[in-house]
């Protein structure tokens, strides 16, 4: 059965959902077994290591690149439509967004991405912790957070067009894209090596990051065959995840689409990948303090994500890998919020610690 048979078949949202849900499955495997995560690079950049968790980190975000760039440079691709690059962008909203998004990944210990694939291999501190920033989110998207949102996002705009896409105000194409995406590779090739960190975990954290060009492929095949028109997106989770909780909770019938399928699915890719690799284990909160970190990171990402224009992988992956303006703004604000706040708060209290322990012993 080919792809117009399909969708004959069984419609274009139910298109859109399968296509979410094979897109998310592989996500969540391959990041579950790569230990992908933003959080962990910024902390290992931050103590002066170029280690293996900044080199899978740097795979992911390079495959991505490279691939959605080359798909766009042979014309099997076209993102002008997406709305990182065709909507009025928001530079005050990725600056401001990213920099609360950030230290919200070190207060809560991941991003949205994160504390999904954590959900499934067991960690309830993330499931509790992700269904917070979850409904802040939805309260930043449409409810009560929404004024704050709009204004701080409107402080600052950019029109949408080739202004949103560094590759056109740089005066180049796809193809000095991919090119710097496969520069990017060599150098995460070659600190992959140096860390050693194994061909499987390598493979996995590539695997990462073709998901989200595979995410761009599957929308845009989608809107060709669509009678409906048809968003060309790729993997996110700040937004998806709210929408997807609201349907879960406000209507009888869950209504299809890309993002229905894609959040469930890393769920379930995550849970088989740490089945399969014997990593599945109940974990909580250790305490009321720790419980209240948490909570304070998930409400800055759920905010700081949805006025960035997307979480760690939505905008500086996803949105990264088309050359949006904002989005590389929001990843780098997102890189410097974490990095302050881990320095501000968890380095100096490691740093401390050695110190209070001879104090408290007498010696």
């Amino acid at each position: 059965m080919n792809l117009e048979q399909f969708i004959e078949r069984f419609g274009e949202t139910a298109a859109l959902t399968a296509g979410g849900l094979a897109v998310g499955i592989a996500f969540g495997a391959c990041a579950e077994r790569s230990k992908f995560c933003l959080r962990a690079a910024v902390i290992e950049f931050s103590e002066g290591s170029l280690g293996p968790k900044l080199a899978v980190w740097l795979l992911t975000f390079s495959a991505a690149v490279a691939a959605t760039q080359a798909a766009i440079a042979t014309g099997l691709l076209d993102v002008s439509e997406a709305r990182q690059l065709a909507a009025t962008g928001s530079l005050s909203g990725a600056a401001i967004g990213g920099l609360m998004f950030g230290a919200g990944m070190i207060l809560s210990r991941g991003c949205a991405s994160r504390l999904l694939v954590l959900s499934g291999t067991g960690n309830l501190r993330a499931l509790v912790t992700g269904l917070i920033l979850t409904i802040v989110a939805q309260a930043s998207l449409r409810g009560v957070l929404s004024p704050a949102r709009e204004f701080l996002s409107q402080l600052w705009t950019l029109p949408g067009g080739a202004a949103r896409n560094l590759l056109s105000v740089a005066h180049v194409g796809s193809v000095v894209g991919a090119s710097l995406g496969v520069f990017g590779l060599a150098v995460a090739f070659w600190l992959a090596w140096r860390n050693r960190i194994g061909i499987v975990n390598g493979v996995a954290a590539i695997g990462v990051g073709l998901a989200v060009t595979a995410g761009w492929l599957v929308t845009y095949t989608l809107s060709l065959y669509a009678f409906e028109p048809t968003t060309v997106k790729s993997v996110s989770f700040t937004g998806p995840s709210a929408d997807t909780l609201m349907g879960l909770i406000n209507s009888p019938s869950v209504p299809l689409g890309f993002d229905i399928g894609l959040v469930p699915g890393v769920f379930v890719g995550s849970l088989v990948a740490a089945l399969i690799g014997r990593e599945w284990k109940l974990q909580g909160f250790h305490d009321g303090l720790s419980m209240g970190r948490y909570a304070a990171g998930a409400f800055l990402m759920g905010f700081g994500g949805m006025l960035a224009g997307g979480c760690a992988v939505g905008a500086g992956v996803t949105g990264g890998s088309i050359f949006a303006v904002t989005a590389w703004l929001a990843l780098a604000a997102m890189w410097l919020g974490a990095l302050v706040t881990h320095t501000l708060i968890d380095a100096k209290a490691a740093a401390l610690a050695p110190a209070l322990t001879t104090n408290q012993t007498g010696k």
